[in-house]
């Protein structure tokens, strides 16, 4: 495996093993490819998906945006799914990637949407 790969794999079972989402409190994690990215509300007590949003939705796709514009899009996205839910707070889950770029633009988007954390 490739060094980089090993290095965030550590960092993120770091963040793991601090931080947990429950039902009231999802954990919002955050997968990002070279191309899209992925995010997850997660009940981590009940081992469960509550909702996701990508950049590779039909409405985020159609969208002409640099990556960074559309990882904005992809956070406000999930702030929708979540209010829809009735859930206000979350916790944020960087996936060992630096909260930087992409990343950043997520947890913008989310926190513009109304999501706190």
């Amino acid at each position: 495996m490739d060094t980089k790969v090993i290095r965030r794999q550590r960092i993120k079972f770091g963040i793991r093993r601090k931080i947990s989402g429950t039902a009231q409190k999802p954990r919002l994690s955050v997968f990002r490819s070279n191309g899209d990215i992925y995010v997850q509300l997660i009940d981590d007590d009940a081992s469960k998906t509550l909702a996701s949003a990508s950049s590779r939705d039909k409405d985020i796709v159609a969208q002409k945006a640099p990556k960074v514009d559309k990882s904005k899009l992809v956070g406000a996205a999930i702030a929708r799914k979540a209010t829809e839910l009735g859930l206000t707070t979350v916790v944020f889950d960087r996936g060992g990637y630096l909260f930087h770029g992409r990343v950043k633009a997520v947890a913008d988007g989310a926190r513009e949407g109304g999501l706190q954390f």
